[in-house]
């Protein structure tokens, strides 16, 4: 799982970096508001932005009512500003989240979990209880896949968790540390090998019953995903 920091003091943001990181999360990093909606725009595996207000070129407030246009990303507020006012100011444009400065970085990363349990409960209470993608039809209560000519696949529950989750989320990229982190219900230490041989366990299975449509795709270097029809 992947945090974005956005601040112009690098000493914050390799702060932020070290905890994050002793937490078992990846870290991108931007020091300005322009630079951030780059990553934003560039990494869709991105779970939650930490984000600074006062920065030059664009500032936090902008940042978040760019992204507010078509994403719910999580984003957790820093600003040396303590006014009830601009915490108000942030919240009302979308922030999840404000923490002043000076802060204790442990604070942050208790919110920052908390941010991140609640939006994964969010995305669980959307999803319908069955997906159609492409030639597959999924029930998420009888944990059942069958094609949408009839035909039953038998999966293990780690695929069968696998091929929803890719499901519930069409066009994105979940790298091997988040199919992991979701399905397996831990933090991921050495996933990547143990997610790649049960996609490709999953993948065998899905072609026999659909005449060989790959369903799941490989994005090199990146993740999984499947698209939307």
């Amino acid at each position: 799982m992947k945090i974005l920091v956005v601040d112009d003091d690098k000493d914050i943001v390799e702060l932020l970096s070290i905890y994050i990181k002793n937490e078992g999360y990846e870290v991108e990093k931007a020091y300005n508001g322009k630079e951030a909606l780059t990553k934003i725009n560039t990494n869709p595996d991105i779970a939650l932005m930490i984000l600074d207000i006062m920065m030059p070129q664009v500032d936090g407030i902008e940042v978040i009512k760019e992204i507010r246009k078509d994403s719910q990303l999580p984003v957790l507020m820093l600003s040396a500003k303590t006014s009830d006012m601009d915490k108000i100011q942030g919240l009302i444009q979308g922030a999840d989240d404000y923490v002043t400065k000076p802060f204790n970085p442990l604070e942050v990363m208790a919110r920052v979990k908390s941010l991140l349990r609640r939006a994964q409960h969010d995305v669980k209470n959307d999803v319908p209880d069955i997906l159609e993608i492409g030639p597959l039809i999924i029930k998420k209560d009888s944990h059942e896949v069958e094609t949408v000519d009839g035909k039953s696949i038998q999966l293990t529950a780690l695929e069968f968790g696998i091929v929803y989750l890719l499901a519930s989320h069409p066009n994105r990229v979940f790298s091997a540390d988040d199919i992991f982190e979701r399905v397996w219900q831990q933090e991921s230490v050495v996933s990547a090998k143990t997610v790649m041989v049960h996609v490709s366990h999953l993948r065998d299975k899905i072609e026999e019953a659909t005449d060989g449509e790959k369903v799941i795709q490989t994005v090199w270097g990146v993740g999984y995903k499947v698209e939307s029809h």
